[in-house]
């Protein structure tokens, strides 16, 4: 059972068709963690309960006992969200926690609204398997049960059929049983009564159906040949149902098992809460504006460092000063906006270092310091901060059906073609906060640009990798940017890293989540990223207790211990070996595998894709020369 933070859904099925019959009742049909609504069951979305299913309601039917319920901001998400999507986001709380219910005394008017969906069931008589509208059914509320009176006189329960019916716009339909079943309906049977007819082990492959009036059959697995199904019609009904026509969606329906993991994607925007670099240091330049108004070269910005409230500046460098006064002589403004994860990098490079003395402060959201250089650290990493505390804002944006839309490096989706409403009108998004602890870990850039462009090993590998994934987007139809290699070895570093604390720092891997900061080939020098970000922590809580962080001072026994672990795969030398041309359709990994570099789908932001360990380690089977890190002397 879910706690009482949990989110409960209203047990109210208003089925809103015409002529549908519909039933409620006082009590909630089940309990779902609040971070779970954002997460995993927002709206549109399918849910299996125990004598039925249903499909979640957009946030027009989320009830809250008062409009300022669960209601806060993260400033940087919502200009983010409101400058690509178009969103009318309100000012004052346009990120809202789902209702949280109450165990003791359930309520229609607190919850999310559910309708009953698909609305076709089966009986379990396996000598009657029909397929029955929910009409035509009985409701035993005592028992919270469908039941089917039979043709030979008893009475069984009947469940939701496993069938339905969607498209890549994330449209959603009852499964068509006339069209599919007389194949476009080209003789003119009438006939809507039909069994569903299984093999003894329920294996898909032996599914029927079967019309009760004409006799014909026709195999389940022909529902996955292009066109079986028909056309789509637009229909949303997570919104509620159109009193008229819809729009007519120009692409054929496809079929969806309810409860498949492809049947819902949902797509998040998310920020880390930190102090926006620039915006402190303008106004900083702008306090001090009478000592830094006759500057004319960034070293000059030292003789301010000197002199009384100049030591303020002690956070950023000289060029970063005299950037900040450039933009104030040109009349710039501090509200330009940075994609959210060159924001949140420059943050962490601008951290001074730790001081013994120091404690993260209660009131702050983010507090992070730089830890001093450790000897002992590989040599290709440029600098460790660790984050006492952290604050990240998750919120749906919206969700796709069959196939997920890929983010690009930011973190940022391609919404405008891909994405499902969560809403008629809203103006505000469900969302989530998670506080925890993270470390932040930059590798040097000059050593990662050699590695890209000074190895011959690296660039072949990077040109068999980009081949083999715009065949993976060729086949998936999808449009999707190659990342570049630097991201491969940087994901690649992530898993191992994460693999090898989990063991010591107290928290389970799947605890543990990742944060790629990576630069496309090609992006401009002073925009280049290769950082990673392995934070923890939880939604609703106050934080975590600092395992992460400590394990952060013991930064290079974790690398020592990714080289070991990555080094040989169980699977060796066919995982070592494998090549993302081959056969198999792993077109997305390079020496990865189940045995060696995937991690909870929790902690990974790319499915566990994009990974080759043999761009971080000397693997079996690859030239040593494509590893990153060197062996140490």
């Amino acid at each position: 059972m879910a706690s009482k933070k949990s989110s409960k859904k209203s047990s109210k099925k208003s089925l809103s068709s015409a002529g549908r019959q519909a039933y409620r009742s006082d009590r909630a049909d089940g309990e779902i963690r609040r971070s779970q609504m954002v997460t995993t069951f927002g709206p549109g979305s399918l849910v299996d309960l125990v004598n039925d299913a249903v499909l979640v309601c957009g946030l027009d039917r989320w009830r809250y006992p008062s409009d300022r319920e669960g209601r806060f901001n993260e400033h940087r998400l919502r200009a983010r969200i409101m400058r690509r999507l178009h969103l009318r986001l309100r000012e004052d709380g346009p990120f809202r926690l789902p209702p949280a219910g109450d165990e003791e005394a359930p309520s229609p008017k607190l919850g999310v609204d559910v309708e009953l969906f698909p609305t076709w069931f089966v009986c379990q008589n396996q000598q009657c398997r029909e397929l029955v509208k929910v009409d035509d059914l009985e409701y035993r509320e005592q028992k919270h049960r469908f039941v089917h009176k039979c043709g030979d006189g008893s009475e069984q329960t009947a469940v939701p059929v496993r069938f339905v019916a969607t498209c890549k716009h994330g449209h959603l339909e009852e499964f068509p049983w006339h069209f599919f079943v007389h194949s476009g309906g080209e003789h003119g049977c009438a006939g809507n009564r039909f069994k569903l007819i299984e093999g003894a082990s329920g294996d898909f492959s032996e599914v029927e159906v079967e019309c009760r009036l004409c006799g014909d059959r026709r195999e389940m697995s022909k529902a996955t040949v292009d066109g079986a199904l028909g056309g789509c019609f637009g229909r949303q009904p997570w919104l509620g149902y159109e009193p008229g026509p819809v729009e007519r969606c120009p692409l054929s329906l496809e079929l969806l098992i309810r409860t498949a993991s492809y049947g819902y994607f949902g797509q998040h925007e998310s920020a880390l809460t930190i102090p926006e670099v620039r915006r402190d240091l303008d106004e900083c330049v702008a306090e001090l504006w009478g000592m830094l108004r006759a500057l004319t070269m960034p070293a000059q910005v030292g003789i301010v460092r000197g002199m009384q409230g100049g030591e303020r500046l002690q956070a950023w460098t000289d060029d970063e000063v005299f950037a900040a006064i450039t933009r104030k002589n040109a009349g710039e403004t501090t509200g330009d906006y940075e994609p959210p994860r060159t924001a949140e990098f420059r943050r962490f490079l601008a951290e001074p270092e730790q001081h013994t003395t120091q404690s993260a402060p209660h009131d702050q959201d983010f507090f992070a310091r730089r830890l001093p250089r450790d000897a002992k650290l590989p040599a290709e990493v440029e600098r460790v901060v660790v984050a006492h505390k952290l604050r990240e804002v998750r919120a749906l944006v919206g969700f796709t059906r069959l196939a997920f839309a890929n983010a690009d490096l930011q973190g940022e989706f391609d919404l405008h073609l891909q994405s499902s409403p969560l809403a008629r009108q809203a103006d505000w998004l469900p969302a989530i906060e998670i506080l925890g602890e993270g470390v932040f870990i930059q590798l040097d850039e000059d050593r990662v640009r050699a590695w890209e462009h000074d190895r011959p090993a690296v660039a072949t590998r990077a040109q068999e990798l980009e081949r083999a994934h715009e065949r993976w987007a060729k086949l998936r139809k999808v449009d999707a940017r190659f990342p570049g290699i630097r991201f491969y070895m940087l994901h690649s570093l992530s898993h191992l890293l994460i693999n090898a604390v989990a063991l010591e720092c107290g928290y389970e891997a799947s605890s543990i989540r990742e944060r790629i900061y990576c630069s496309y080939p090609g992006d401009p020098e002073d925009e280049r990223m290769a950082a990673i970000l392995l934070s923890t922590g939880s939604a609703g809580s106050e934080g975590t207790l600092g395992g992460l962080v400590e394990q952060g001072r013991r930064l290079h026994e974790h690398f020592a211990r990714a080289r070991d672990m990555a080094r040989l795969c169980s699977h060796d030398p066919v995982c070592g070996g494998h090549d993302p041309l081959g056969h198999g359709e792993r077109y997305l990994h390079g020496a990865a595998c189940h045995g060696c570099m995937f991690v909870s789908e929790t902690s990974c932001e790319r499915f566990n894709n994009y990974l080759d360990r043999a761009l971080v380690v000397p693997v079996m089977g690859q030239d040593p020369e494509l590893a990153f890190l060197r062996d140490p002397a």
